[in-house]
C-alpha cells in the first residue's frame, strides 16, 4: 500500500510539474540537441502568446527541444500573465538558451535560483521588450542586485543592464498611437543575425534605450505617426537603438552571448523581417551561426492569433496543455 501510495504522489508531481509548462520537441534540424527555454510573464505585451509560437518554429523546423514556462495562478494552473509564479525554471540547468520576456518579477527563491545559476555558467540569453526591467525585488532580497533599478555598482541596472544591456528607460513612442520601424545600422547587413532580414517594422511604440558600451546595436528604432507600417516616420524623434548583441562575463569566468530587442510582442511576430531576426538570433546566441540562411523556415506552425492589438479576442482560462501540439491555437478564441 505504501508503495502504491508513493507511485501516486509521484505521478501526481510529475503531472503536476508538466501542466505548468509546455514542451515542444522538433525531430531533425540543427538545433537537435539544443535545450532552449523560454520564460513568459509579462502582463501587457503577451509573451504568452510569442514564446510559444517562437518555440514551435524553432523545434518543427530546426530540432531544438523547446520549454516554454509561463506566470501561473497556483490555484487554478492559469497562465497568469505577469504573475510573479513561474514553476520549473530548474530545467534552466541543462539549457542551451535562457529566452526571456518578463516583467517586474519578483520569484521565490526556488523559482530565481535557477535563472541566477544559469547566468553564473555564463549561458547564452536573448531577451525581448520589458525584459530589461524582468525583474523587482525588494531592497533586502536575497536577489535584490537583479531589480532593474539596482544602484550598486557591482551590478548597476541589475539584470537588464548587466545581462541584456539596459534596463528600464521609459516610453519612446505611445503604444496603440505609434508603431515603429525598425532599420538595420549601415554597416552590419552582413551580420548573421540579419542574414534575409528587411522590412522590420513592430506595432508596438519605441522604447528609450542607451545600451552599455560592449554592444554592437544591428537596428535602429524609428517612431512611427501611425500604426500601420505604411506610416510616416515622427520627425521629432530621432532613432533609437532597437536591437543590439553583447556578451557578459559570468562568475564562472565564461562569457555568454546576448541578443536583445525592445520588440517582439505577439503581433510584431506577424511582420517576417522581425520574425526572421529573431529566429536568427537563437541559432547566433548557442552557436549554430553557420547554419543561418537567407530563406531559413520562419513559417508559423499551427495558428497565431496575436490578441496585443485586440483585433483577436482571447479565452480568458488557459492552461499550458491548451497550447500543447502543434496544430492548437495561440491564442485560443474566447467562447461565444
Amino acid at each position: 500500500m505504501k508503495q502504491l501510495i508513493c507511485i501516486l504522489m509521484l505521478s501526481l508531481s510529475v503531472c503536476t510539474a508538466h501542466a505548468a509548462s509546455l514542451m515542444y520537441e522538433g525531430t531533425d534540424g540543427p538545433g537537435k540537441g539544443k535545450h532552449i527555454v523560454f520564460i513568459a510573464s509579462d502582463p501587457e505585451y503577451k509573451s504568452e502568446e510569442a514564446l510559444p509560437a517562437l518555440a514551435r518554429i524553432l523545434a518543427k523546423h530546426h530540432g531544438f527541444k523547446c520549454t516554454v514556462l509561463f506566470g501561473i495562478d497556483p490555484n487554478s494552473g492559469v497562465i497568469k500573465p505577469g504573475k510573479s509564479n513561474i514553476p520549473g525554471t530548474d530545467v534552466l540547468k541543462d539549457a542551451d538558451l535562457l529566452f526571456i520576456f518578463t516583467r517586474f518579477q519578483n520569484l521565490p527563491a526556488e523559482q530565481m535560483q535557477p535563472i541566477v545559476d544559469y547566468l553564473k555558467r555564463g549561458g547564452p540569453v536573448i531577451g525581448l521588450r520589458t525584459a530589461t526591467h524582468g525583474f523587482k525585488f525588494p531592497k533586502d532580497n536575497t536577489f535584490a542586485k537583479f531589480d532593474h533599478t539596482f544602484k550598486g555598482n557591482d551590478f548597476k541596472g541589475g539584470f537588464g543592464r548587466q545581462i541584456l544591456g539596459e534596463t528600464w528607460v521609459g516610453h519612446y513612442g505611445p503604444n496603440h498611437v505609434s508603431s515603429t520601424r525598425l532599420d538595420i545600422v549601415p554597416g552590419k547587413e552582413t551580420h548573421p543575425i540579419l542574414t534575409g532580414v528587411k522590412d522590420m517594422w513592430a506595432i508596438i511604440g519605441a522604447y528609450n534605450a542607451s545600451p552599455m558600451e560592449n554592444s554592437e546595436i544591428l537596428a535602429m528604432a524609428q517612431p512611427l505617426n501611425g500604426m500601420t507600417q505604411a506610416s510616416l516616420a515622427d520627425t521629432t524623434k530621432k532613432p533609437m537603438p532597437g536591437a543590439w548583441t553583447r556578451t557578459y562575463k559570468s562568475e564562472s569566468g565564461k562569457e555568454g552571448r546576448v541578443f536583445t530587442s525592445l520588440y517582439g510582442a505577439s503581433d510584431d511576430l506577424l511582420n517576417e523581417g522581425l520574425r526572421r531576426m529573431i529566429i536568427n538570433a537563437v541559432f547566433w546566441t548557442v552557436g549554430l551561426q553557420a547554419a543561418i540562411k537567407p530563406d531559413l523556415n520562419i513559417s508559423f506552425v499551427g495558428t497565431l492569433r496575436p490578441t496585443w492589438n485586440n483585433v483577436n479576442k482571447r479565452a480568458a482560462s488557459v492552461k499550458p496543455d491548451d497550447l500543447a501540439g502543434w496544430e492548437t491555437p495561440i491564442w485560443p478564441e474566447a467562447k461565444k
